[in-house]
């Protein structure tokens, strides 16, 4: 049984060929990604019927099951999608190209201790984006 398979089976989902290769495009994929990005992933290099409701669908119940994890990075409220990995992170989102990059650590652990000794308010998460413009958008803005 494949890791992905054991992943489903284990959630309690039935195993499809389409969430198989929603997982795999997931396992994959640099950066979070939303439905339409799986979408027209799975109609280019997989051989995978899928619709676009069926990527919803599939990626709203494994969110539910612990998965993949769904998260908003832009105003917009567009979800994007990647693998639970039950990793804490945080992004960078430029806001020209909506390139993402993960912020591999987190500078809010000591904040956190301080905000609690200072309030005595139990802080069981937090959510940290950066927003900005990557490397190649500002080279490009400045020509």
């Amino acid at each position: 049984m494949s890791k992905t398979e054991e992943r489903l089976r284990g959630s309690g989902l039935k195993f499809t060929k389409q969430r198989q290769a929603i997982l795999e495009i997931l396992e994959n994929a640099e950066q979070p990604l939303s439905a339409e990005q799986i979408y027209r992933d799975l109609a280019e290099t997989k051989e995978v019927p899928a619709s676009l409701s069926t990527v919803y669908r599939a990626l709203d119940q494994m969110a539910g099951k612990n998965i993949v994890t769904k998260i908003s990075l832009t105003g917009d409220g567009k979800a994007l999608f990647e693998l639970d990995c039950s990793l804490h992170r945080h992004y960078l989102y430029c806001l020209e190209c909506g390139r993402i990059l993960t912020i591999r650590s987190c500078p809010l652990g000591n904040y956190e201790e301080t905000l609690t000794a200072e309030t005595g308010f139990e802080i069981v998460g937090h959510k940290l984006n950066v927003y900005g413009y990557c490397p190649e958008c500002r080279k490009k803005a400045q020509k």
